[in-house]
């Protein structure tokens, strides 16, 4: 299927998320910080990044922008528990903004249709 790269600092989100993910059939790196997600982005490629905001250091809208100047291609995916950076000129360059939930139904359909694109 598609290698994702999920980038949050919340150690138990990123087990979460790489363990409902894989069982979708999709091959994922996880990243726990920022600066250690654009790292991954320049020394691998991704299908999908899925990419928190709130973060200790560089905020995940600095790495957003730093991983399209690295890979203009690659397709992210913004998963945060705030719904006001949707808002941010910023955001805009994401393929989609989740905001963090419980169910994690509608980020598994959003990085269907971003691999379907």
């Amino acid at each position: 299927m598609a290698r994702i790269l999920v980038v949050d600092d919340e150690h138990a989100l990123r087990l979460l998320y790489a363990h409902e993910l894989t069982q979708e059939g999709h091959t994922v790196d996880t990243a726990e910080s920022a600066e250690e997600g654009v790292a991954k982005v320049r020394a691998n490629q991704y299908d999908v990044v899925i990419l928190d905001i709130r973060m200790p250091g560089k905020d995940g809208l600095e790495a957003l922008g730093e991983m399209l100047a690295e890979r203009r291609n690659v397709k992210v995916i913004i998963n945060s528990a705030y719904s006001t950076y949707k808002d941010n000129f910023m955001s805009w360059a994401a393929e989609e903004y989740v905001v963090k939930s419980t169910d994690l139904t509608e980020l598994k359909e959003k990085v269907a249709e971003v691999i379907s694109r």
